[in-house]
């Protein structure tokens, strides 16, 4: 436990020394100003597109603009900068060989892949809920009548597969030793996750299901029990990538 806290604290520390704290920070938190303010705004901006003498009808902004735009930026946007920013989890310890003098004085690599882990999850977390509250407090100044349902429970659904990502992420990278192949890897279980989810059978159990019917909660389309499946199996999924990185960790060559 002292390896695992030690080699944590240690991991936070290169997050902030590496700026990918800040940076994720900074992201999420420009995502969460300017949800509500693009939903506000956007029949604004359409409108000085249009040309003379055409006429659209656009409806009122509400909340579920501000919800949808947050939605769609942490899925879209958020979600491929995490990626990208914890690609290298892995490669540049083992390319320079700092982790050899750890394990010898008694690091476990057990410790290694959960605190690595740990750290990112910390992060993805920190980052996801500095973006709901600025979110959720501008929409709640800028449509202070909008009701919305299963609002928690949608952005829960949406860090579960945060976590699922990384736990991928993960494996790919302990897997590969190297960033490229890391991407790459995490890249095809997303893409067979959303091939997947075309079987009206298979959508769910599938992750991907998590990042996708957020509005459907919001708007109250689909039941939240109908994840309930998948939110097990994720959690399943992403506790399997992380077994398997340990295991193959323990058996890497440094």
């Amino acid at each position: 436990m002292k390896g695992y806290l030690a080699f944590l604290k240690k991991e936070l520390f290169e997050y902030a020394k590496t700026y990918k704290l800040f940076i994720m920070l900074i992201i999420f938190a420009v995502f969460g100003i300017t949800n509500p303010l693009i939903a506000k705004l956007m029949p604004e901006i359409v409108k000085s597109f249009i040309t003379d003498g055409v006429v659209i009808t656009l409806p009122e902004p509400s909340a579920y603009d501000a919800w949808t735009q947050f939605f769609k930026n942490a899925t879209q946007m958020g979600l491929i900068v995490m990626v990208i920013l914890f690609s290298g989890v892995l490669s540049s310890e083992l390319s320079k060989g700092t982790l050899i003098n750890l394990l010898t004085k008694g690091l476990f690599r057990t410790a290694v892949i959960l605190s690595k882990y740990t750290c990112m999850v910390l992060v993805w977390t920190i980052s996801i809920v500095l973006c709901f509250g600025l979110t959720y407090g501008y929409t709640v100044y800028l449509f202070p009548q909008g009701e919305t349902s299963n609002l928690l429970f949608s952005v829960f659904c949406l860090w579960l597969f945060g976590l699922f990502l990384l736990a991928a992420l993960l494996f790919s990278a302990t897997l590969t030793g190297n960033s490229y192949g890391g991407l790459l890897i995490t890249g095809a279980v997303v893409v067979v996750c959303m091939i997947m989810n075309i079987i009206p059978n298979v959508h769910r159990y599938n992750p991907i299901s998590l990042a996708t019917d957020n509005m459907g909660l919001v708007l109250n389309s689909i039941e939240a029990s109908s994840l309930y499946s998948t939110i097990m199996i994720s959690c399943l999924l992403s506790l399997i990538f992380v077994s398997l990185s340990i295991v193959i960790f323990r058996k890497k060559q440094l």
